[in-house]
């Protein structure tokens, strides 16, 4: 059967994967870019059309961040990462922070409480909408990804009701050396998780420490 992966889920000292206050000019929150300062140098973020000074970095953060798309078939996202609108739609105009030509390149369901018709972008992604839990969303992008691996690409409560359900296979998770103080974090309600993971640490020179979460056989 095919995993289920997180790739590339950032969260501050103090376990926090996104800031207060997140709005249209700030999709982070109070975060701002502090989160992700690790990733926009790399070769894979430069690549996604972020912008950095200086060439594109192929160190041990590249190495990481490449492996977010292979053999990735379907995204699986919270409403709050696909826009900052909260409750009925106000209008359907809003097509997600990426542009005509979003990163993605595959199916995408996006998970609300209040669906709206398919949406069909350029480069090939098609953002699906659906009011369903984890188990039953995840059956949904399996039957859209064929044989590929499902990815959870957040935000923070997406990412923790699927370690909830304990459908999570690979989880990446990159810690930056920030502490926020306030948001939303990453492992609260998840005492004991580190059970049912191998788990292995990275420092990287930039200085965050990329952990790798592997399922343990069940």
């Amino acid at each position: 059967m095919s995993l289920v992966r997180v790739h590339n889920f950032t969260i501050s000292l103090d376990g926090f994967g996104t800031g207060e206050g997140q709005s249209l000019e700030a999709p982070f929150g109070h975060a701002g870019h502090r989160l992700m300062a690790w990733a926009f140098p790399t070769r894979t973020f430069r690549g996604m059309g972020m912008h950095g000074e200086g060439e594109a970095s192929f160190g041990v953060d590249e190495s990481f961040a490449s492996q977010w798309a292979t053999g990735i078939g379907v995204e699986i996202m919270g409403r709050n990462k696909f826009g900052p609108q909260r409750g009925p739609w106000q209008d359907e105009e809003w097509k997600g922070w990426w542009g005509d030509d979003p990163v993605f390149h595959t199916p995408v369901v996006v998970l609300t409480h209040h669906p709206r018709p398919v949406l069909e972008m350029e480069g090939g992604t098609t953002f699906h909408f659906v009011d369903a839990d984890p188990a039953a969303a995840l059956e949904q992008a399996r039957a859209l990804a064929g044989d590929l691996d499902v990815r959870i690409g957040g935000g923070v409560e997406t990412v923790r009701q699927f370690l909830e359900a304990d459908l999570i296979d690979h989880l990446h998770v990159v810690v930056a050396p920030i502490v926020l103080g306030r948001g939303e974090r990453l492992w609260d309600g998840l005492e004991g998780l580190e059970e049912r993971f191998e788990i292995e640490a990275t420092p990287s020179p930039s200085g965050v420490v990329h952990l790798i979460l592997t399922r343990k056989p069940r």
